[in-house]
């Protein structure tokens, strides 16, 4: 068993403690049959506060068996030796073997130490494998006679000593087998290695180890993270053979770990699953990052990449990932990392109202959210698309993922396809550096609400029908496709039917957006909710505006005539503004003087006449009252009002008691 030069001896099957500092040394066995022992012993204190020093007193199969379990267990670095049984232990151990050298100096020392000792003596010289010519041409010049044997065992020590004694060698220099077996046939002998060569192979050894250590400490590292990865690894060399793997790589592909508990098993089963990447990446040097392949019936993302080493390949390392969990790792990073503005906040609940017509509306939007398919919702501005649009989302199995909301007429041809597909790095001037992901992208899983479709340039048109039909979008710049997972929800003001017939909307788009389509009323279509609905408004903003019941009820009464009588061209949104209106001026004395009141609210002063059928243009919606004449909402009183308010188009929509968006329809379209 081997004894410890440096201390206590080490447990047999366990490395030294690393928590101990002096313990992180490498160690270093040594490794000698006889006379090298005393020689190592000499040298080995000089090394100690370098290294640990475990001596081992045997030779060939019986040291590797001594060995085995310190190499195993990490305690033992570098092996020290000398001659043929360095040489073995070289070819059985799987650590390095440093061997003592003999050199030139060594032997000639012996030599000297010989032929003072005994002169005249014929001497036999025993080295390992191979003899020195040399020496001979120095025997006859120093008219000293030598013969030389060359051993590659023990076993051929001594015939080597035996075949010197025969040709009348008196005197054997020799490894310290050589002269125990002189000894024992009654010759002299002297010992070859010199304390010099034992020292500068500590040396070496002591270096090795040192080395040996932190490499095999950042293997161990290593191999711990990727042996922890999910991604299954395996590392090949330049000739296709396995070199490592980890067990992720098993589990994934389906292979039996303890099927293949031999290296030869191992190699046959991943080389048959991975190997046509492998074969690819022989062929033609190019590199496979991220992609996707079917082994025997499962989807993997896959990557096979080469490895270096001095500027030639070295080899490849193959990683292989389970497409299904980066799809839902790709879902959870989605969800985690999505703005909050990405958030459907209104439920179809908030839909307030009991009279037929909004019945009607959250009956059907109850109905397309719990179908996945496309909806169209039309009506005039301040219906409440938007809720809707939001409470079909909340209602459906989407809910949690993100809502992306987009104003098609918000926004000029060339920024609507960069908003709504993306772009890669490059793609244009002033493109974002690294790319961006587009607003069908960041709603993967989730919805996409269209506001004002009617509104989309023809050219956004095709790409939107392409995206609804493939499912995946395509960034500028990029020729890779991205799959999507999205809803699309649209909204429309307009007409789409006479657009399509005047062909300013593709008709095969309308087809594909008009697949479930809720039609939500105009305020004055359901004059039976406006008390409900204004009551609700005021109970929301109440902390706002610091109202109480009373406060509350006296809005309702001086709006009431409102209710009843007023065209509600800007509908909903329009009632909630009024009721704003109403509560900050509530501290005032409007209510007290009729003129001030018609002041503060001329809508009273436009109160309509009974109900006419309605027709779809805005300016038909205008209230003809005998009070105040009826500024026609036309191109040239939008262009009027704005000149008026010295072209604030805010102040200017407020003029004509309007919205903004319908004030920027007035000037595009022209009434």
């Amino acid at each position: 068993m081997p004894t410890r030069l440096s201390g206590t001896v080490p447990p047999r099957h366990a490395a030294p403690a690393p928590s101990d500092p002096r313990e992180r040394r490498p160690g270093v066995a040594l490794v000698s049959i006889s006379r090298l022992q005393t020689l190592c012993e000499t040298v080995a204190p000089r090394y100690t506060d370098r290294a640990r020093f475990y001596s081992v007193r045997e030779g060939y199969g019986a040291a590797v068996t001594a060995l085995q379990s310190y190499v195993e267990s990490g305690a033992v670095d570098v092996v020290l030796a000398a001659g043929s049984n360095g040489a073995y232990l070289r070819e059985n151990l799987c650590v390095p073997v440093v061997t003592v050298k003999v050199n030139g100096f060594d032997v000639l020392s012996a030599i000297t130490r010989a032929t003072t000792t005994w002169p005249d003596q014929p001497l036999g010289l025993v080295l390992h494998e191979t003899v020195s010519r040399e020496l001979d041409d120095l025997g006859q010049l120093l008219k000293i006679q030598i013969r030389q044997r060359a051993y590659r065992s023990a076993d051929e020590v001594q015939d080597a000593v035996d075949s010197l004694a025969a040709l009348g060698c008196k005197v054997i220099i020799g490894p310290g087998m050589a002269c125990d077996f002189a000894q024992q046939a009654g010759l002299e002998h002297v010992f070859l290695y010199s304390l010099g060569a034992v020292d500068e192979a500590f040396e070496r050894s002591v270096e090795l180890a040192r080395v040996s250590r932190e490499k095999e400490s950042k293997r161990l590292r290593l191999n711990t993270i990727v042996a922890h990865m999910r991604d299954g690894v395996a590392a090949f060399d330049d000739n296709g053979q396995l070199e490592a793997v980890n067990p992720a790589m098993f589990t994934l592909l389906g292979v039996d770990a303890e099927r293949v508990a031999t290296p030869g098993a191992r190699q046959f089963e991943l080389t048959r699953k991975l190997g046509p990447m492998l074969r690819e990446l022989s062929e033609s040097g190019v590199a496979i990052e991220e992609r996707l392949e079917h082994i025997d019936g499962r989807a993997f993302i896959t990557s096979c990449v080469p490895i270096y080493e001095h500027g030639l390949r070295a080899g490849a390392v193959v990683t292989v990932q389970d497409a299904q969990m980066a799809q839902r790792i790709d879902r959870s990073l989605r969800t985690t990392q999505r703005p909050r503005h990405l958030v459907a906040k209104h439920e179809l609940a908030e839909l307030v109202g009991n009279s037929p017509r909004i019945d009607k509306v959250r009956r059907l939007a109850r109905t397309g959210a719990s179908h996945d398919a496309t909806v169209l919702l039309t009506g005039e501005s301040g219906t409440g698309k938007e809720l809707v649009a939001q409470g079909i989302h909340n209602a459906s199995a989407r809910r949690g993922n993100p809502f992306v909301a987009f104003n098609c007429a918000a926004l000029p041809e060339g920024l609507i396809e960069s908003e709504l597909f993306g772009h890669d790095e490059g793609a244009f001037t002033g493109a974002r550096r690294g790319g961006k992901a587009g607003l069908f992208e960041i709603a993967h899983t989730g919805t996409i609400f269209l506001d004002e479709i009617g509104e989309m340039p023809a050219a956004m048109q095709n790409r939107l029908l392409r995206v609804l039909q493939e499912r995946e979008v395509m960034r500028l710049g990029s020729g890779r496709p991205v799959p999507v997972d999205v809803r699309v929800i649209a909204a429309t003001h307009r007409d789409l039917n006479t657009l399509v017939a005047e062909g300013r909307f593709r008709a095969d788009l309308y087809f594909r957006l008009n697949l479930l389509q809720v039609t939500l009323p105009a305020l004055r279509e359901r004059r039976e909710d406006i008390r409900l609905l204004a009551q609700t408004l005021l109970a929301r903003n109440a902390v706002q505006f610091g109202l109480n019941a009373r406060a509350s009820a006296l809005i309702l009464d001086v709006l009431s005539p409102l209710f009843t009588h007023y065209d509600w061209p800007g509908n909903v949104r329009e009632l909630e503004n009024l009721l704003a209106r109403a509560a900050i001026y509530l501290d005032s004395d409007v209510t007290h003087h009729a003129q001030t009141l018609h002041d503060v609210f001329p809508e009273l002063q436009r109160l309509s006449e009974p109900e006419k059928p309605a027709r779809n243009d805005v300016a038909a919606h205008a209230p003809q009252t005998s009070a105040t004449p009826i500024i026609p909402l036309t191109r040239d009183a939008a262009l009027a009002a704005l000149h008026t308010a010295c072209g604030n188009r805010a102040a200017a929509a407020r003029a004509l008691g309007i919205s903004r968006t319908t004030f920027w329809r007035l000037m595009k379209d022209g009434g």
